[in-house]
C-alpha cells in the first residue's frame, strides 16, 4: 500500500506546482524573458531562494507540468490489466491522456515555438522527454518481462509511443490538422500497430 504524503510533503508539492504554473503563465503571456526566477517567485509570493530550493532553472520550472503529466500517464498505464498487451494499454490510455491538452492549443504552440527558438528551453525539453521515455521503457519492461537496459522491445515501445504523442501534438498545435488531438493520437497508434507504409508516396489525383 502506498503511504499517504504528510501535510508537510503536501505543502511542498503544492508550492512546487504553484511555482511551475506561474512559470508557465509568465512564459505564455509575456515570453521567456519575463519568466525570471524572481518574477516566478513573486507571482507565488515566495522568495527567489524558495524558488531555487525547488528548481535549478526557470526552464525546469516551466516544463515541470509536463513531468507531472508524465507521472499521471505512467499511473494510468499501471492501472491497466497486467495481462493486457502493452500496445492495447496505450490505445486505451494515451488518447485520454492527450485530451487534457485540448483547451491549451495556443499555449502548446507557444511552448513549441519557444523550444525551437531558445537553446536553454530546447535542452531542458530534451531532458524531460528522455526521462519520460526511460520511465515508459521501464514500465514496458515490467509488463513484458524484459530488461529496459538490454532488450530492444521496451525501448522501441516507449520510443514509438512518444513519437506518436509528440508528432500528433505538433501537427495539432501548429494547426496542420482539424482532427481532435485525442483522435489524432488514436489514429497514430493504429498506424504504428498496422505498420507504416514504406513504399513511394502516391500523388493525389
Amino acid at each position: 500500500m502506498t503511504k499517504e504524503p504528510s501535510l508537510r510533503e503536501r505543502k511542498k508539492l503544492a508550492t512546487r506546482a504553484a511555482l511551475s504554473r506561474a512559470a508557465w503563465s509568465l512564459m505564455v503571456e509575456q515570453g521567456l524573458d519575463a519568466a525570471t526566477p524572481e518574477a516566478i517567485a513573486a507571482a507565488v509570493d515566495v522568495s527567489p531562494r524558495t524558488f531555487r530550493n525547488y528548481f535549478a532553472s526557470r526552464e525546469e520550472a516551466i516544463l515541470d507540468g509536463l513531468v507531472r503529466s508524465g507521472t499521471s500517464l505512467l499511473d494510468a498505464m499501471r492501472a491497466r490489466p497486467v495481462e493486457e498487451p502493452p500496445w492495447d494499454s496505450l490505445t486505451q490510455v494515451l488518447p485520454s491522456f492527450a485530451a487534457q491538452y485540448v483547451g491549451q492549443r495556443d499555449n502548446i504552440a507557444v511552448l513549441m515555438r519557444v523550444v525551437g527558438e531558445q537553446p536553454s528551453m530546447r535542452a531542458q525539453h530534451l531532458v524531460t522527454y528522455e526521462q519520460a521515455d526511460q520511465q515508459l521503457a521501464e514500465l514496458f519492461a515490467e509488463r513484458t518481462g524484459t530488461d529496459a537496459e538490454r532488450d530492444l522491445t521496451p525501448r522501441l515501445l516507449a520510443a514509438a509511443a512518444a513519437a506518436v504523442l509528440r508528432t500528433s501534438m505538433e501537427m495539432w498545435a501548429q494547426g496542420h490538422t482539424d482532427v481532435a488531438l485525442p483522435d489524432l493520437v488514436r489514429e497514430g497508434l493504429l498506424h504504428v500497430r498496422a505498420g507504416l507504409p514504406t513504399g513511394a508516396a502516391v500523388a493525389a489525383s
